[in-house]
């Protein structure tokens, strides 16, 4: 093809495709991962770390059996990232994927992500108190948009968390190292209890708009304390722990109640004092009770003697510190049984029945050691604590 002075080549699309075609062997296009080589799990013996993925190896140094599995075993990012180094730099890098990565990231210590908290417990044998010191906390959570809290404490005693012995603290506004220097005390606690219960302490945030958020929590067996001796705690929160719904059924209280009895040799007569209630059984909708106290000293042939106390409302924890007086020889107790129910107020429908207890000659454990102090001890008040039952023997359970 000849072409005059000052004209130029033209070549059609059919002459265009044959060139780049034609010429020489066809060669395969390169795909993207021949840049980025990665090697399967199980890399045959046959491939070298210095080589090419893509290069065919030719000789190279058997291997023994006893190096053979560690080569198969090998990760890929491992294989991966020796790929292309010199011997001298293998052993560093094959170290690096030996380290775990923790899968929940940041919350894998939960001193520094949750906080600490100081606080002390006390139990006071001789009057059945537990006097639980909220000191401070540090370093909590951040839990609203200005990256600060607005933190209080609750506890609990388990088994039986509720409304009825739940204690908290006052909330401190916009800080993660609040200072409380508050005392929480549980009423109504005897030895039974500081051998099987659980306190449970748990900081939160509170929320005037929304749920009130957990922050975190810690559990003191109760047995760990020794009586009369205050023990201090710097513990780190942890996570919510899940509570056991399973619980035996045949350990569930109706609350505490605290009675004192006295016989006056003075006034020939027995004063029976109605101090207070701890943790009683909510009847009401409202988490609550309106709670009073009767009792009966039986048999009661004329009837009349019956007393009641006030009702204290919406309260699981009343106090009452009323006294009652039955006019009767001494020699006469012994055949006498004093019947004290807690009930529940409610206004246009009957009265419910909380719970009760028996003093008496044939009562048991300190119900009757309660009985048998005060006929022993004329003209010493005696106070005990006693737990309430659902079932009370020959009680009306009717208002």
């Amino acid at each position: 093809m000849t072409l005059r002075k000052g004209e130029k080549m033209t070549i059609s699309i059919q002459e265009h495709m044959a060139i780049d075609v034609c010429p020489g062997p066809i060669k395969p296009i390169k795909q993207i991962s021949d840049y980025f080589p990665r090697f399967p799990r199980g890399l045959p013996a046959a491939v070298g770390r210095s080589g090419s993925a893509l290069r065919p190896a030719v000789s190279q140094p058997s291997v023994s059996p006893a190096e053979a599995p560690r080569e198969d075993e090998e990760d890929v990012d491992q294989l991966f990232g020796a790929h292309g180094t010199t011997p001298a730099e293998q052993p560093a890098k094959s170290q690096a994927p030996e380290e775990a990565v923790d899968p929940e990231g940041y919350e894998s210590d939960d001193c520094t992500t949750l906080g600490t908290l100081d606080f002390s417990l006390l139990y006071d044998q001789e009057n059945n108190a537990l006097h639980c010191t909220i000191n401070k906390a540090k370093g909590l959570k951040p839990m609203d948009h200005n990256g600060l809290a607005d933190p209080y404490v609750k506890l609990h005693l388990l088994p039986g968390a509720s409304k009825a012995n739940k204690l908290r603290t006052k909330t401190l506004r916009n800080t993660l190292n609040p200072t409380w220097n508050e005392t929480l005390t549980y009423y109504g606690i005897t030895d039974e209890d500081m051998i099987r219960k659980t306190l449970r302490i748990s900081v939160c945030d509170e929320d005037k708009f929304r749920h009130n958020e957990f922050i975190g929590e810690t559990r003191i067996p109760l047995k760990k304390l020794k009586p009369n001796q205050t023990k201090n705690f710097n513990i780190c929160l942890e996570k919510q722990l899940p509570i056991d719904k399973t619980e035996d059924k045949s350990l569930e209280e109706r609350g505490r109640i605290l009675i004192s009895l006295k016989y006056s040799s003075q006034k020939q007569g027995l004063q029976v004092g109605i101090m207070r209630c701890a943790h009683l059984a909510a009847m009401d909708a409202n988490g609550y009770s309106d709670p009073y106290v009767k009792i009966y000293l039986k048999p009661d042939e004329d009837k009349k003697s019956k007393h009641k106390t006030a009702v204290k409302k919406k309260t699981l924890n009343p106090e009452f510190n009323e006294e009652f007086f039955y006019e009767i020889k001494h020699g006469d107790l012994a055949k006498k049984t004093l019947e004290v129910t807690v009930w529940d107020y409610d206004i246009g429908k009957s009265n419910d029945f909380i719970g009760g207890v028996v003093l008496g000659i044939n009562a048991k454990g300190e119900r009757l050691k309660h009985w048998f102090d005060c006929l022993k001890n004329k003209d010493k008040k005696i106070e005990r604590w006693h737990t309430l039952t659902n079932e009370l023997p020959g009680a009306v359970l009717s208002d």
